[in-house]
Order: C-alpha cells, then sequence, then structure tokens
C-alpha cells in the first residue's frame, strides 16, 4: 500500500515534541483599566451576539415548523 505512508506521515506529525518558548505570565494590573461603561457595553453585545439568534428563531418557530410547503 504505496499511498498508506503519505497519510501516517500526516497523522504522526502533531505528535512530534516540540520545543515551545517559555511563556511569561504577569501578575500585575491593566495598564489601561477598563471603565464600568466599557464593561457594560462589551457584556451587553456578547449577551445580544447570542441571545439574538435564539430569540430569531424563537420567534419564527411556527414559520419553521410549517416548513416549505413544497
Amino acid at each position: 500500500m504505496p499511498g498508506l505512508s503519505p497519510a501516517l506521515r500526516l497523522l504522526q506529525a502533531p505528535l512530534g515534541c516540540r520545543v515551545l518558548p517559555k511563556v511569561y505570565i504577569s501578575g500585575k494590573p491593566a495598564r489601561t483599566p477598563t471603565s464600568p461603561a466599557e464593561q457594560a457595553v462589551g457584556i451587553s453585545v456578547l449577551f445580544t451576539s447570542f441571545l439574538a439568534p435564539a430569540g430569531w428563531v424563537l420567534h419564527h418557530l411556527d414559520h419553521y415548523k410549517k416548513g416549505s410547503g413544497a
């Protein structure tokens, strides 16, 4: 099976050991703190991006139940 050898090499490639650079984690506070208004806007956008599509589907559920009618 000559075609199997390249496939096996592709599957074994992620298993190879690689040296990764050390990550430095800092416990310092942020240079520019986020204001409460910025936090509120961010949380609002986050929740809207998740809840708006779900609300759309629930609002049009009867239309989806009927199907295309064809």
